[in-house]
């Protein structure tokens, strides 16, 4: 494990909140709380129904948080990426409560598990405290977002979207699309040999190039 200084090092250029707790509470729980992970890519971190076992604070790599079994139909909520905070497992820690999602490595990542005592020393702090109901309020926009896509919006238009943004090529597999977009797989190929069809992309093994990008964002903005 590394020491403090090296914690120290790493995580506040991702976590400048952390500059702000009082330096013996920020040390002692850097020191005495913390369980350093490394995982590769599709690492179950936490299932759905189990016990929350501590705050993740991300380090490199990304942690997928999902609705739905890892193994079959799943619908995406959200991404964890360095600097970024897991409110599931927040919520959790905050309501001593089982997950109802789960969490699974999208990259190899490394991270930090502050067990739970160590998250109650900081959340005690208003500074961390301040920076954990900030994330919680941008996350909730971000769920009534997707939760009104997944109501209201057809699935191209969110295929769509979801591929906009991403650069050209983008290296992904129709499973992935599907996952993230909540629906099953022969779904999305068949949307995208459409797309390809009218022009807009060109198909390959784990590759897609977007050719058309206008009309894809045409699509993603257009009426329901």
């Amino acid at each position: 494990m590394s020491t403090t200084p090296d914690l120290l090092a790493r995580l506040l250029p991702l976590y400048p909140a952390l500059s702000q707790l009082s330096a013996p509470v920020l040390e002692e729980v850097l020191a005495q709380h913390v369980l350093p992970i490394q995982a590769p890519a599709g690492t179950v971190l936490f299932d759905e129904g189990s016990p929350c076992q501590g705050f993740p604070l991300v380090l490199s790599g990304d942690i997928k948080v999902a609705r739905g079994s890892p193994q079959g139909r799943s619908l995406e909520l959200y991404r964890v990426t360095p600097g970024e905070v897991c409110v599931a497992s927040t919520s959790c820690l905050f309501g001593h409560q089982s997950f109802s999602v789960h969490g699974l490595t999208a990259s190899p990542t490394e991270l930090l598990l502050i067990d739970k005592v160590g998250f109650e020393r900081w959340v005690a702090e208003p500074a961390f405290r301040a920076f954990v109901f900030g994330v919680f309020g941008d996350r909730l926009a971000d769920l009534m977002a997707l939760a009104e896509a997944v109501a209201f919006q057809r699935l191209d238009q969110r295929l769509a979207t979801c591929l906009l943004g991403r650069g050209s090529p983008i290296t992904t597999t129709h499973q992935a699309l599907a996952d993230e977009l909540g629906t099953v797989r022969e779904m999305v190929t068949r949307l995208l040999k459409r797309f390809e069809q009218a022009g807009w992309l060109q198909l390959g093994r784990e590759r897609i190039t977007v050719v058309d990008a206008k009309a894809l964002r045409d699509l993603a903005q257009g009426p329901v």
